[in-house]
């Protein structure tokens, strides 16, 4: 059994953030896993004190999972970023709430000296004597201790403190990777029970009452040392009291959601009989009205949890390469179960989150490809003219449309002109590459929208419903797919920041223009937006060319998905990765750190790391992925370059071998990380330690030893980025399932067998009719399965949990 842990959350805004040298805020954020490394960061929205961000992450976290910091910073186009303040959320305050966290936290200040940095390495000892009592404590090394220094270093030693007695340690230059290695003994006098502790301080020589500036501290009650007088463990450096008055609420508020799941995972043939159920719906699917392991997930699904567990079933049955049969089962069950068209696929279903999230997936063969090839040409163009755009006459602003007229002012006609003139252009252009992109459209989609197609037309057979079996396709297609991708590019990786407010304006009336593209133009002039009706007449005119777009797009083969990769793994011939990175120059003369840096084009797949000049240049370098034994972040201060990452390598007889890289910026850092941690999980000879500095003069930079093939002095990495182009994990995606369907089985129980037995009494003195008794007979068969199954789970759970 292993365990799992992952990290669900949403930096959703910000609010009354203090504005930093001015009166505007550029507020970006970083993420912390408990360590002073950030594991990602938000685009930057430029001047605003109420910043929204809505960005999205998944982390997939080690066991050593301790909190989760956020950072608010205020970026500077010139010197360094500004901090404005904090918010930590310690794991067990997530974990206790069982649907997550979601709410408003108020940022608190930023002081370095309260910062948890680091651990350090004791062995203490209790010695009990005729005549004394004393304590031993060896400080062997600290490891990730905060830089203090403007070299981006520190000046550590460790004091030891028992009994109101102090020794200390040697002091270590120029390092945050001390090796101490040396033992201190303080005596246990007459009344004195107290902790001890040991701290680490960063020594400074400035001024002759200048003190040391403190880091943190660990303690260890008497206590401790009585029940177990040899105790040797890394101990995390805990912040020490601080003085300062609370500033909680003056520096403005998040809004985050977020939540922590933690899951014991079984073996993979604990799983079958459930995976077995699952395909067994899809695959000899019953009668509409009757039951499945499918339809009765579905009954305990919650509202809050149905678009995870949506996610989680389009991710087996990509695995089972079942998907389309998958959304055929329930598409078809949405629409057998729907009587008023008008609602088809309105409500928050399975169905629904099950089409949302297959479209989202980030799949070679569908969906986000296929939206940037189309959508990202019209995008950057928005951005790129920034345009004045507004059709609302209680928004139009004059004074910012300077820009349509140089013959002075404008009125508010000239303005509502313009910006009509212009969204046509806009609309038109985006309607166009739509409604001409039938080739690139992935055809899993295509077939998955011809299966829906068929079985509305089936259900809605009535000419006034002659629209329906489009609207049904164009629901997803527009209204979830490309609407919200226009409105958000970011969300959607289609810029790498967030629009500024008058792009945000523009693209979010094309998002409305082109929802009512979406629904035909059959609920134009119905809304309360009646300022949008100069759009109108360029609308109803696209609808013919959607509706021959969508026969097109359903003309296709079913049978060509058969041949088609639907699952996501890394095959060899699959590139995970590329782009340009920095590869430092190795070979030749030492340069300085700047110049030492090439410029190379990188491509990653399950099989190597490649690189070249080029992406066209024939001569290209490899480095075998199974060669990779670890890859991890360098200091800063090692090449004085930021964003620098090093892998680490092993040949077959034993040789290390390390290439260092630098990424454009820590979000690209954090995703090759991420990635090439993902290619290389199952290698053997993964390292637990590493070195985050350079051997340089005849020494390592951060622990400052002069063995080259020491042990690291840092331990290595497990954090990775969740994305929907991760390998999927059978195991891990069938323990979700299993999970939800738990927590109701009470429900099942009770519906399913509990009235059955309490009915079978009158049933067997009544004449039943052989068919109602034969789907009674299937449905109570179907429930009784899913539960045997689940309490064989339960049960693998419970004796697994036993051993460890």
């Amino acid at each position: 059994m292993t365990k799992n842990t992952s990290l669900y959350f949403r930096i959703v805004e910000g609010r009354n953030l203090p504005a930093k040298g001015s009166s505007w805020c550029n507020p970006g954020k970083c993420l912390e896993q408990g360590c002073p490394c950030p594991v990602s960061r938000t685009a930057t929205v430029w001047k605003t004190l109420n910043p929204f961000w809505g960005e999205e992450y998944t982390l997939h976290l080690p066991m050593g999972f301790h909190s989760l910091s956020f950072h608010v910073m205020d970026e500077d186009t010139i010197g360094h970023d500004d901090v404005i303040g904090k918010i930590t959320l310690a794991k067990d305050v997530i974990g206790s709430q069982a649907k997550g966290l979601d709410s408003w936290v108020n940022l608190t200040r930023v002081d370095p000296d309260e910062e948890v940095q680091g651990e350090i390495h004791l062995c203490l000892e209790l010695l009990k004597g005729a005549e004394k009592t004393s304590v031993r404590c060896k400080v062997i090394e600290a490891r990730d201790l905060a830089p203090r220094d403007i070299s981006g270093t520190s000046d550590p030693f460790a004091r030891f403190i028992f009994n109101n007695h102090s020794a200390e340690t040697s002091i270590i230059k120029k390092t945050r990777f001390p090796h101490w290695d040396e033992t201190l003994e303080l005596d246990l006098r007459p009344g004195g029970m107290g902790p001890s502790s040991v701290e680490v301080w960063d020594w400074d020589m400035v001024g002759k009452n200048d003190l040391p500036g403190k880091e943190n501290q660990v303690e260890i009650p008497f206590d401790c040392l009585h029940k177990t007088p040899h105790l040797e463990s890394c101990f995390r450096l805990q912040p020490m009291r601080s003085n300062e008055v609370d500033t909680s609420g003056n520096l403005g508020a998040l809004r985050l959601k977020v939540r922590l799941i933690e899951d014991h995972i079984l073996p993979s043939v604990y799983y079958q009989p459930l995976i077995h159920l699952l395909v067994e719906s899809v695959v000899a699917p019953a009668e509409v009205e009757d039951s499945s392991a499918l339809t009765m997930l579905e009954e305990v699904t919650t509202v809050e949890s149905r678009q995870d567990v949506a996610m989680t079933l389009v991710k087996i049955y990509l695995g089972q390469r079942l998907v389309v049969p998958f959304l055929d089962y329930l598409n078809t069950r949405e629409v057998q179960h729907t009587t008023d068209p008008n609602t088809l696929f309105r409500s928050n279903s399975l169905a629904s989150k099950a089409m949302e999230q297959f479209m989202k997936a980030r799949l070679r063969h569908v969906g986000m490809p296929y939206l940037h090839e189309v959508l990202k040409p019209i995008i950057n163009r928005i951005f790129d003219e920034r345009k004045y755009i507004e059709l609302d006459p209680c928004k139009i602003t004059l004074n910012r449309s300077r820009r349509i007229s140089f013959k002075g002012a404008v009125s508010e006609e000239e303005v509502r002109d313009s910006s009509v003139e212009m969204l046509q252009d806009y609309l038109s252009s985006i309607t166009e590459a739509i409604v001409g992109s039938v080739s690139q459209c992935p055809p899993v989609m295509r077939v998955t929208f011809k299966q829906l197609h068929k079985r509305v037309e089936e259900r809605f057979t009535e000419p006034e419903n002659e629209d329906v079996k489009y609207l049904a396709i164009s629901g997803f297609f527009f209204l979830r797919f490309f609407a919200p991708a226009i409105l958000t590019p970011k969300l959607f990786q289609l810029r790498e920041q967030h629009a500024d407010t008058r792009t945000s304006r523009t693209l979010l009336l094309l998002a409305k223009a082109l929802q009512s593209v979406g629904n035909l133009g059959l609920q134009l002039g119905q809304g309360k937006e009646q300022w949008m009706e100069p759009l109108h007449p360029i609308i109803r005119l696209s609808v013919a060319s959607v509706k021959e777009f969508l026969d097109r797009l359903i003309d296709i083969d079913h049978d060509i998905v058969s041949e088609l990769p639907q699952r996501a793994v890394f095959l060899p011939s699959v590139t995970v990765k590329e782009g340009y990175l920095h590869k430092f120059k190795t070979e030749g003369p030492q340069l300085l750190s700047r110049f030492a840096f090439k410029k190379r084009y990188f491509w990653l797949t399950s099989e190597t790391l490649t690189y070249a000049k080029s992406p066209d240049w024939q001569v290209r370098s490899s480095i075998p992925i199974q060669c990779v034994c670890a890859v991890e972040r360098v200091d800063e201060n090692a090449f004085q370059q930021q964003n620098v990452m090093q892998l680490v390598t092993q040949n077959n007889v034993g040789e290390v071998h390390i290439v260092y890289i630098q990424c454009k910026n820590v979000n690209e850092l954090n995703q090759w990380l991420s990635a090439i941690r993902k290619v290389s999980i199952y290698n053997e000879r993964m390292l637990p330690s590493f070195h985050p500095g350079t051997h340089r003069s005849g020494k390592w930079s951060c622990c400052l030893q002069a063995d080259r093939n020491v042990t690291g002095c840092s331990r290595t990495h497990s954090v990775t980025l969740g994305d929907w182009s991760d390998p999927l994990d059978p195991d891990v995606e069938t323990q979700t399932i299993y999970k939800q369907l738990f927590q109701g089985r009470d429900k099942l129980r009770k519906k399913y067998l509990e009235r059955a037995e309490s009915n079978q009494t009158t049933n067997t003195q009544e004449k039943i009719h052989p068919a109602d008794g034969a789907k009674g007979a299937v449905r109570l068969s179907a429930a009784a399965r899913l539960l045997a199954v689940m309490e064989d789970l339960e049960r693998a759970h419970a004796a697994f949990q036993r051993t460890e």
